[in-house]
Parts: structure tokens; sequence; C-alpha cells
């Protein structure tokens, strides 16, 4: 953040912008069409710039100022224009300004002139948005090629100075979002022979560490004396010892835990002895990806100084078929007491959550959301769009939902009533791991099995697998883990704190 003229920016590249229907530019954009002689007004009037939204035309400088080239991004109609936009045209500009030779973008706020957005949550959504979109998971690529070349700095430039010291704290708040986003998106990326639950606990005391946080890991026998059941029916088949993380951060002091953040970390899932088809299994890799997210959330919470206290857990095992594997119609007892007929032994994550959310409740927690790659059906309901929630508590669930909003993401609440519970009875136990019969709703189904696990303690639910994994980069989003729910978990936790 600098304070300054964009058109004297020293950088490889000056990103400006253009409303849809705009013949003549002011602004910064202004600034720069004079610097250039008009340049940006002829290619307006050439018909080769629009304005439209996601446009991105280049002109090359030639000497006329620091920059040697001027990107002007759309910003399509100033009618729909609002700080998602901001966010994702942010992300647009640093791929398309990724190669060789352009290493530092200057850039004006974009939204904060004449589309009247508040300049510091502009200056938020550019930096969330630049780290985000430059996001690339190349660690096990010997030759990238081109593919390695980064921005190194996105510097915004602001003409008025009274709002530059406001604007560079947002910038910072936003880039520690964005950088606890990327974080996850990694431990999700990461093939699960370089990322097995000992490596997830020791990534997670590491960030614990930077923070300054508590950190505590349960084995295999500490989970055994605690009565684990469920969990541990998961992990009986791996040759992988699992491991049950805490990490807990102290904002405001005192005793007791304002939020706990519980995660779904299984680190590959073949489905157990009820196998799942070969095709795609090796997107399988990323179910540990609410574990990644909660770890990664209370972590920025952290680093935020947010003043709430703040627990993030984090039940982590492979699943897989052998010999000492669960079965098919075993019953298992979790933490509570709870009996629990194993019907499909690929429905593991409500599994390891119903002991995780039991030791949150041991703990004292206020409030529990648990995040969760948990059903195919969530996908079938709502596609790569949203991601679902549900609840015990409406207060906390439009908590969730707000804070989701604030960082771009779309969610549904989806249904909670007693009629489910049916779905769930078992002949020989306290319930079944799946729906009985043919029945359907299989996302609230999963939320249904969890519900008892929290108890009277206000709890939501959320189902992100449909939004986990993205097959291209949209906005803020990128190829293959998505990082949906870290943000929106962090805002969760600063609305409360205050």
């Amino acid at each position: 953040m600098e304070q300054g003229d964009i058109t004297r920016a020293a950088a490889d590249a000056v990103v400006v912008n253009l409303f849809e229907g705009v013949t003549m530019p002011g602004g910064g954009t202004g600034a720069v069409d004079m610097a250039l002689g008009g340049a940006i007004s002829q290619v307006i009037a050439a018909g080769d710039l629009r304005g439209k939204a996601g446009e991105l035309v280049t002109i090359h400088t030639l000497g006329r100022m620091p920059a040697p080239r001027v990107l002007v991004a759309g910003l399509g109609a100033r009618d729909e224009f609002d700080i998602d936009a901001v966010r994702n045209l942010a992300a647009n500009v640093v791929r398309a300004l990724r190669k060789p030779g352009i290493r530092r973008i200057a850039t004006i706020a974009h939204g904060a002139g004449i589309a009247g957005l508040d300049p510091e949550a502009c200056a938020q959504a550019i930096a969330e948005g630049s780290i985000l979109g430059g996001y690339q998971f190349l660690k096990h690529k010997s030759n990238a090629g081109d593919d390695r070349a980064e921005i190194e700095d996105v510097v915004i430039i602001e003409h008025d100075a009274s709002k530059v010291a406001g604007m560079a704290r947002a910038a910072e708040r936003g880039s520690i979002l964005a950088e606890a986003t990327n974080i996850a998106r990694d431990w999700a990326n990461e093939p699960s022979n370089h990322l097995t639950p000992s490596v997830m606990a020791e990534r997670a005391a590491e960030l614990a560490r930077q923070a300054g946080m508590e950190v505590e890991v349960l084995e295999r026998a500490d989970m055994e004396r605690k009565g684990m059941g469920s969990l541990l029916s998961v992990a009986k088949g791996s040759a992988e010892p699992p491991k049950l993380i805490r990490l807990g951060y102290r904002g405001r002091g005192g005793e007791g835990w304002d939020l706990a953040l519980v995660g779904k970390g299984i680190t590959f899932d073949t489905g157990g002895i009820s196998i799942k088809p070969a095709a795609n299994m090796e997107a399988m890799k990323a179910d540990m990806t609410g574990a990644a997210n909660v770890i990664t959330a209370a972590w920025a919470l952290a680093r935020l100084g947010a003043k709430l206290n703040v627990l993030a857990i984090a039940p982590c095992t492979e699943n897989m078929p052998s010999g000492s594997a669960t079965k098919p119609g075993d019953v298992v007892r979790a933490m509570n007491g709870r009996t629990i007929e194993v019907i499909n032994t690929d429905a593991e994550g409500r599994l390891v959550l119903a002991d995780a959310i039991c030791w949150a409740n041991e703990l004292g927690a206020k409030r529990i959301v648990d995040v969760a790659t948990l059903t195919g059906a969530v996908t079938t309901a709502l596609g790569d769009v949203c991601y679902a929630l549900m609840t015990n508590d409406d207060a906390l669930c439009r908590e969730v939902e707000a804070a989701a909003a604030a960082a771009g993401e779309k969610t549904w609440r989806l249904p909670m009533w007693k009629e489910y519970d049916e779905y769930i009875k078992s002949d020989v136990a306290d319930c079944r791991n799946v729906g009985a019969g043919n029945r359907g709703a299989g996302t609230i189904v999963g939320a249904k099995f969890l519900e008892p696990f929290a108890g009277k303690t206000p709890w939501v639910h959320l189902d992100i697998a449909g939004v986990d994994n993205m097959s291209s980069d949209r906005g803020w989003v990128t190829k293959g883990a998505s990082g949906y729910s870290v943000r929106a978990l962090i805002n969760l936790g600063l609305r409360l704190a205050q």
C-alpha cells in the first residue's frame, strides 16, 4: 500500500479499470489515459475495450510512463459491481500478468472511486484476490517452466494520503486470510503418501508454534482411554497411526472456548471394506480438507489477534481396507456412549467427527462448527456453486451465513426436521451411520447423524464436498483445492470476537 500517483508508479505493469459503457475514462484510469496521450480512449473508440466484466486489455506505454505496460480491466455493469467482483478481478489480473518479466504490479483501488465502495474493504479484497488468484501447486513438478513465474508484489496506489493507513491495515488482514487459505490448499493438493496423519500433526504443530498457540496431539492409546471407538473404527484398517489434533488460541484470555472448529481429516479415503470405484479415487487425497481448513483458520485468527478463545480439532486417519478393518454390520461406541451400527464403511467422515465433536463438548466449547467433505449427495443437490449448512441453532447459523457471504462464498441451509431422525434408526444400536433404504436426503442424514454428538451446544455443520475441488480457475477460486470455508471460518471468529 502506497500513497502516490498511479501514472508515476515504478512497476512492471499498472492496472486500471473501466465500467461497461464508459467512453471517457475518469479517476485513475483517466489520469493514465492522459499520460498515454489518450491511448485508452482510442482503444475504447476502436471497439477493442468495452469494459465488460472479465475483459483485460494490455496497452504498452512506449516510455510515456515508468511502467512499460498498462492493463485495463473491465468491471462490467456499475449496478452489479460489488466487493466480490473486486476480489475476483484482482485474482484474474494476477493470473493474466503471471509471466516472466512481470514481478511488480501497481494497481488503483478498484471499486473505491466511482463505484463508491468502502476503500478499506476494496483494499482487503484486492489483497485476498491477488494472493488467492496467484496460487499454484507446483511442488512435485521437476520442470514447470514458465509456470513458475510469480508476481512478487502487488501494490495498491492511493492518491488520498488520509486513506492509506486504514487501507494498509485492511490489505494486511486480507493477506493473512488468503495466506491461510493457500496453506489449506497446499495440504489438500498434497498426495496422501506425502501427507499422512502424522505429517498433518507435524505441520499443524509448526503453525501453532508460529502463532504462539496451544497444541496437543492425541495418539491411539489416548483415544482408547477416552472411549473414542467411533473414530478408531475408521483407523483400524490402516498401517498409519491416527492422530487427533487440537490447536488452541486464547485471544481474550481466561477459561472456556468461545468457538470450536472441527474438521474431517481423512488423509486418504478408499471407502474401506465398502470400497469406492477405482475411477477418480485419486481425488480422495483431499478428504482431509475440513481438517486443513479449521487448522489454518484458527492459525489466522491467532495471527490477527482476534479477541476470542478458539479451538481447532482435527481427527486424522486413513480409511483403508484390510484384515483388521471395520466391517459393515459392526457396532462401535462413541465417546459419549452412543452406539453406532456401521452399515457402510465409506460413510466414515461422520464417524471421526462424532468423537471429535464429543471432545469439543468435553473441553467446554460454547459453539461448534464442523467442516467436512462429507457426502456426494451435496454435489447432486447443490453442484459446485455453494455448500450446505445444517444446524441446531438459528442464531449461530445466521452468523456463519454472514461470515461466508463476506468471503464471497455462497451457502444454502438444509432442513433438520425431526422426521429425518427415522432415517438413521438401527435395529441393533442407537443409530446407523447411513440412511435406511433408498430414501435420499443423504446430506441431511449425515448432519442428523452428527446432531446428537453436539447435544445442546449450538452447532453448525458445513458439507463442502461439492466445492472443495474445482476443475478450472474461476475468479479467486483456483483449479484443484479451492480453499472454500477457510475465510468464512476466519470471518466467523472475527464476528464473534466483536
